[in-house]
């Protein structure tokens, strides 16, 4: 892998700016997840544009790799246009990847997030181009106030932002929900990079693949089987990537479970100590972001400090001009 463009930092949304609507990855075919995502947008103060093949459908995917990379490039290329979001995650989007104008898209930089399977979209294009792209919530999220507050001060703020858990007291004496976990103590350095693990992992051995030298890794992932995540993780280490990074903070791993029927399978547990427990460099676990109630938004490619010990992420310069 070569190294990284210069960095592209795109300009910060601001109330009563446009955001491009695309769907690079799976259909979405109720009606109502559309209407509701325009409400959501609106009250953030944005006004909403629906790329032409937005409603699209081809197989399980959002149309063809063709009509979602040319919505993109409407979105980029179109002066009205602030920023854009992808609707959803699902499947698809490596297909777009090399069908795409990674030119264009670097003369006009611009806001550009979802994740889940958008993680090959938003990686690929800081790959090619060096703009900053963020690991956010999909137009079709839950935008609670956690979530709103952490876009807003990293997107719309430009704010050299601090990430930290809130942590929900249930009915129990002690709490559940956003607790974190330290797999190895202290704090690191190192730009931004990763997303969901098995769409990450699936990018090894392409031009899209990122450089995770000196990087902070953030990894989540959703109902994938336990034996699966211990693949995907060996991958990682097979490629090199894991003996490079800085640090790593593991988000959601949410309904990775064993797989029935096996003879038996390793928990969730040791299979990060096996990868991350003697890696030599700080590790946490339990960051809400991924496919969680409550989600951080995380600028690729940025220089960022984490605290293993406090579970923090603090960006130590603004993903926005």
């Amino acid at each position: 892998m070569t190294d990284l463009p210069a960095p592209l930092f795109p300009a910060r949304l601001r109330p009563g700016d446009t955001i491009g609507l695309i769907n690079p990855s799976g259909a979405v075919y109720e009606r109502a997840p559309y209407e509701e995502t325009h409400e959501r947008l609106h009250a953030l103060g944005f006004q909403v544009k629906e790329g032409e093949h937005l409603r699209a459908r081809y197989g399980h995917m959002a149309g063809t790799p063709l009509q979602r990379a040319d919505d993109l490039h409407a979105m980029f290329k179109d002066p009205e246009v602030a920023g854009i979001l992808a609707m959803t995650g699902g499947s698809g989007a490596n297909r777009v990847l090399p069908l795409l104008d990674y030119d264009l898209i670097a003369q006009h930089p611009k806001f550009l997030g979802g994740f889940s399977d958008v993680t090959a979209l938003i990686t690929a294009v800081n790959v090619k181009t060096g703009l900053v792209t963020f690991h956010s919530p999909l137009g079709r999220s839950e935008w609670n106030a956690f979530s709103v507050e952490h876009f807003q001060a990293v997107v719309m703020d430009g704010q050299a932002h601090t990430m930290r858990n809130t942590v929900v007291p249930g009915d129990d004496l002690v709490a559940k929900e956003g607790r974190i976990t330290t797999l190895n103590g202290g704090t690191a350095q190192g730009p931004l990079v990763g997303g969901n693990l098995a769409v990450l992992t699936s990018l090894a051995g392409t031009p899209y693949w990122p450089s995770f030298d000196g990087a902070v890794l953030f990894l989540e992932d959703v109902n994938e089987y336990v034996y699966r995540i211990d693949r995907m993780l060996s991958t990682l280490m097979l490629t090199g990537a894991l003996e490079q990074v800085a640090g790593v903070v593991l988000g959601g791993f949410t309904d990775c479970k064993p797989s029935e029927g096996s003879f038996g399978s390793l928990t969730l547990d040791e299979v990060f100590d096996d990868y991350f427990g003697n890696l030599g460099v700080p590790v946490y676990r339990g960051a809400q972001f991924g496919h969680t109630k409550r989600k951080f938004t995380l600028p690729l490619g940025v220089p960022t400090e984490m605290d293993a010990d406090a579970g923090t992420i603090q960006l130590l310069e603004p993903a926005v001009q």
